[in-house]
C-alpha cells in the first residue's frame, strides 16, 4: 500500500512537471504581469514546492504508519513547512507585479 502510494505522489509530481509548460502558454496574459525573474526559476520554484509537499505528506504518513515516532515527526514536520514557507514567499515574491 505505501509502494503505491509514493508511486502515485511521484508520478502526480511529473505530470506537474510535464504540464507547466502547457498551462505557461496557456496563460501566458498572466505571465507578462509577473517580476522579471526568468520564468525557469519560477518553474524551479514551483517543483521545490510540490516536492516539499510531497515530503510533508510522506513524513506524516511515516508517523501514522510508526515509521516516526511522534516526537522526531514533529520535528521533521516542523522543519518542512518552515522550508515550504520559505519556498512560498520566493514564489510571492517572483509573481509580485512590477513597480510602475
Amino acid at each position: 500500500m505505501l509502494a503505491l502510494l509514493v508511486v502515485m505522489l511521484s508520478l502526480l509530481v511529473v505530470i506537474v512537471l510535464l504540464a507547466a509548460p502547457l498551462y505557461r502558454s496557456a496563460s501566458k496574459g498572466q505571465e507578462e504581469r509577473l517580476d522579471n525573474r526568468p520564468e525557469d526559476q519560477r518553474v524551479e520554484l514551483e517543483a521545490q514546492r510540490v516536492t516539499k509537499l510531497n515530503e510533508i505528506r510522506e513524513a506524516e504518513l511515516d508517523w501514522r504508519t510508526g515509521k516516526l515516532s511522534e516526537a522526531d515527526w514533529k520535528e521533521t514536520d516542523a522543519k518542512l513547512r518552515a522550508e515550504a514557507a520559505a519556498i512560498l514567499r520566493e514564489l510571492d515574491a517572483a509573481s509580485a507585479p512590477k513597480p510602475a
